[in-house]
């Protein structure tokens, strides 16, 4: 399993996924879920990916043999290239329905799971940041002002959280933050959900990325907001005011 958290608010966006794979209990492995790509000054894309990993990763190849195949000097639409980042999701969405149409069947006759999900999120001069949710058949669905957040993988720990906080003027450090502590919820309620994680983070309007950071097992701040946030809830309980019988 897997949880990718991608935030969009007035100053930028920021993005959380972790990496711990598992295909049952005694096959657990780490697999990066976050990538990127950036034209310094001109656009910043990160994808974050959940679901059959076979997929996933196909998908992710495809994409980059594209842009390796534009430096060589071709003429082909890339996500680096293309008019907007809809125009992207929509690339993205394409690759993932080639993947699912020539290998969607065969992993589902044994017995598998050939679902997955990507999450794109970024900005290009010109445009204004943006996320989409692409799913396997390729179509996808894009965060708005009312839900300025999506989700991909086992989210239902690190929604509440989301739910509560994040608006479109919650401050850029507040955002990080809130994915954080979506991201530790995860973390203590679902062992499908592992560390170390990838920090993303996309100023509004600089196209380029902020920020780009592996959080491991134990990193300092890491372990502060999480006890900072279960100390705060520990002490909200205790001053709720008693329900009546």
């Amino acid at each position: 399993m897997t949880y990718c958290v991608a935030i969009n608010v007035e100053e930028g966006l920021v993005l959380l996924s972790d990496t711990r794979t598992n295909a049952g209990v005694d096959n657990i492995s780490r697999f990066r879920k976050m990538f990127t790509w950036e034209l310094p000054g001109e656009r910043a894309i990160a994808l974050m990916t959940a679901g059959n990993l076979s997929i996933t990763q196909g998908v992710i190849t495809r994409i980059q043999a594209a842009i390796d195949r534009t430096e060589a000097g071709e003429d082909i639409e890339t996500i680096l290239n293309c008019s907007t980042l809809y125009r992207a999701a929509e690339i993205v969405g394409g690759k993932m329905r080639e993947m699912m149409e020539s290998y969607g069947e065969a992993i589902s006759q044994q017995g598998v799971s050939a679902g997955a999900s990507i999450i794109l999120a970024g900005q290009r001069k010109g445009g204004r940041p943006r996320i989409f949710l692409i799913y396997s058949a390729g179509n996808f669905i894009e965060a708005t002002r009312d839900t300025p957040f999506l989700q991909v993988g086992e989210h239902k720990y690190g929604k509440p959280i989301l739910d509560r906080v994040i608006r479109p003027d919650t401050s850029l450090a507040d955002a990080i933050n809130a994915a954080v502590v979506s991201m530790d919820s995860t973390l203590r309620s679902n062992l499908s959900v592992g560390m170390p994680l990838d920090l993303t983070v996309i100023k509004r309007d600089t196209y380029s990325f902020h920020a780009r950071r592996r959080i491991e097992a134990g990193d300092p701040q890491f372990a502060q907001v999480s006890a900072a946030w279960s100390e705060a809830l520990r002490h909200a309980f205790a001053e709720l005011p008693p329900f009546e019988e």
